[in-house]
């Protein structure tokens, strides 16, 4: 019939949040050929139906910190984060990436990686194809495999120090050449494709030898030359631990800055570390990154313990049923309990705390392990071992080892502009930490529970927000002309599940995964990647490229 109009998808009367900070607008929305083409009252017909009845519609989100340059290479489903509504990631955070590197130097940079992220070194091996040079033909590389989200990357310092400078680029200081050869190597990366660059100043960042990473101790010049490059074609300078003179370097010299940053649990840490974040801010295009939650190692049956000893290293090397035999075994649990004595863990149990045994994670428990022991009048090392046995264990207890304090983090986030939640770490720290879920928590806790946001101001944090810092001109809000990435949601069922270990790594190396509920549908490119919680099947992330102005 002519002037019919055909949709590929029609999102139907969902609450529209667009992404901009504006609170939600009944309404349809429609797709086509993999862009937004209507929103609002929208005629005609379409190839599939979404009915968003009591659902939020909003923009696909963008994670910010993530570490999946490795799983890209096995898994192109891209979870947990895929389970959480995110829909592209920034990968090539913190300094270590795989490109670039000289042919001989492989399976240096995957054990730098497994030593700095968790990421097993043979499943990094084995898992990518290693048929590049530069970083340029590290994004060629993995666009040839089909991915569920859209990925964006940084090209790391330590890689880059390593490949001009060899074994000198631990310790030693480059000089005005070397300076200068970095300084191509980030530009061509960035004219390229990269959208940046990254570094990494956290000493306790090793190499497998015990050296902290190349870059670490770089001089502040040194980044000032590489920023200048990355200033000059609109890129992002992304740190973690970097002191105020190294930021100062990086930022004066035009570019825009990305960081990790934080708080402590004393009173009024949250509102000081807002304000000096606002008194570095001014005058410079800074973001900063911080934990939407207490963040920190997981423990459990199914993964270690913290705590030293002959029999809890036994309980560790043995196969799952056999460990829970174990901690029925009154002579056996008589030496946990003993060698628990002697343990340093006695000395953190205070931070430690219980996930809980309901299907919903219980992060916001406030009675730590000490204090759960003491009200039950045993020894600690005995509630971990009941919980244990009472959850056939399934137990997690959690060590809160950043942002200890909810109500320090609050004040952060609500006396400052220029923080954003993320750090999710998605594909680092893989059998130690699961906090990849970040943006679900956002919506059920920072919203829902609390309030602190409203459903405009949580989805806009998650979306044109993190799209604006990394330069993403097409996504992050619901208008016409738009890539069509989009989540539908019920905001009073939107929740993470607990995480849970499984061995699905390339070797079956283990790691922590995380499923969510009250998702509904999922959309990337104008393709469903997601329905009803369980991924589709259907790949349509892209590789994107930084184009420069």
């Amino acid at each position: 019939m002519q002037g019919r109009i055909m949709y590929d998808i029609v999102i139907r009367g969902g609450s529209i949040v667009d992404g901009t900070g504006a609170e939600p607008v009944r309404g349809d929305l429609a797709i086509a050929d993999g862009r937004i083409v209507a929103v609002g009252q929208v005629e005609g017909e379409t190839r599939e139906t979404i009915d968003a009845s009591g659902q939020i519609v909003c923009p696909g989100f963008i994670d910010m910190h993530t570490h999946l340059d490795a799983q890209i290479g096995w898994d192109p489903d891209m979870t947990p984060v895929s389970w959480h509504g995110v829909t592209t990631a920034l990968i090539g955070n913190c300094g270590v990436t795989f490109a670039p590197c000289k042919p001989g130097d492989r399976e240096f940079l995957a054990s730098m990686m497994e030593t700095v992220e968790d990421i097993p070194r043979e499943a990094i091996m084995s898992g990518l194809p290693w048929d590049w040079e530069q970083y340029d033909e590290y994004l060629d590389s993995i666009s040839n495999k089909p991915t569920t989200i859209n990925i964006a990357g940084l090209v790391g310092h330590s890689a880059i120090r390593y490949y001009v400078m060899g074994d000198r680029s631990f310790t030693e200081q480059a000089c005005e050449n070397e300076k200068a050869q970095m300084a191509d190597i980030v530009a061509r990366a960035l004219d390229k494709g990269a959208f940046g660059f990254s570094t990494n100043r956290f000493e306790p960042h090793k190499a497998p030898d015990g050296r902290s990473i190349p870059g670490t101790f770089a001089e502040a010049d040194e980044l000032a030359v590489i920023s200048k490059v990355v200033a000059e074609r609109n890129g992002l300078m992304q740190s973690v631990g970097a002191a105020p003179e190294i930021m100062v370097a990086m930022a004066d010299e035009g570019s825009r800055q990305l960081f990790s940053y934080g708080t402590s649990s004393e009173a009024g840490a949250g509102a000081e570390s807002a304000r000096r974040l606002e008194e570095f801010a001014e005058g410079r295009d800074v973001t900063a990154i911080t934990h939407v939650r207490s963040s920190g190692m997981l423990f459990g049956l199914s993964t270690q313990f913290p705590i030293n000893g002959k029999s809890w290293q036994q309980l560790s090397k043995v196969d799952f049923s056999e460990r829970l035999r174990l901690i029925e075994d009154s002579k056996f649990v008589h030496e946990l309990l003993r060698e628990a004595d002697e343990s340093e863990a006695k000395n953190f149990i205070d931070d430690l705390f219980y996930l809980g045994s309901d299907e919903v994670p219980n992060y916001t428990e406030e009675r730590s392990l000490k204090v759960m022991a003491e009200e039950a009048s045993e020894h600690w090392a005995e509630t971990v071992l009941r919980l244990t046995r009472e959850t056939k264990g399934k137990a997690l207890f959690n060590l809160h080892m950043f942002q200890k304090s909810m109500k320090e983090l609050k004040d952060l986030f609500t006396k400052s502009s220029h923080i954003y939640p993320s750090l999710g770490d998605a594909g680092a720290h893989v059998s130690q930490i699961m906090d990849a879920g970040w943006s679900t928590f956002i919506l059920s806790y920072w919203h829902r529970e609390t309030g602190t946001f409203s459903i405009g101001e949580a989805i806009q944090k998650m979306t044109s927000g993190p799209a604006k810092v990394l330069g993403l001109s097409d996504r992050g809000v619901l208008a016409v002309g738009m890539k069509a990435d989009v989540n539908v949601f019920d905001v009073k069922e939107v929740t993470e599940l607990q995480p849970r270990l499984v061995h699905d790594f390339p070797n079956g190396a283990p790691r922590f995964i995380q499923k969510s509920r009250g998702f509904k549908a999922t959309i990337v490119n104008g393709s469903i990647s997601v329905l009803n919680g369980e991924l589709t099947g259907k790949r349509a992330g892209k590789v994107l490229r930084h184009l420069n102005p």
